[in-house]
């Protein structure tokens, strides 16, 4: 239970923190598009079962492939907004991997 409250924990303040500190002057804006990149989980309807405790979901669910991550990790460099959902589905994936070690 403490992993899961860890998990979705870092899930929403990660990426605040990532806004306030580096997008001082739109950090809402910033901080809802990270948001926003949490629909990267809808991948997780195509596995069964959909939900599994134990799972690990890199590289067990398309949007959380390798491929996918770094994907997600070069567009992080790219112009805005794109560097935005860049930097959240990264910060996903960071999230997801806590997962794999708990």
């Amino acid at each position: 239970m403490t992993s899961l409250i860890f998990h979705y924990c870092l899930h929403i303040f990660l990426p605040l923190i990532i806004a306030i500190l580096f997008f001082k002057k739109d950090w809402k804006k910033v901080y809802l598009i990270m948001l926003l990149t949490m629909a990267v989980d809808l991948d997780h309807l195509l596995a069964n079962p959909i939900y599994q405790a134990d799972r690990c979901s890199i590289n067990f669910h398309p949007l959380h492939s390798y491929y996918a991550i770094a994907v997600y990790f070069i567009m992080s460099f790219f112009k805005r907004p794109f560097n935005i959902v860049g930097i959240g589905l990264v910060l996903h994936m960071i999230a997801d991997l806590t997962d794999c070690f708990i």
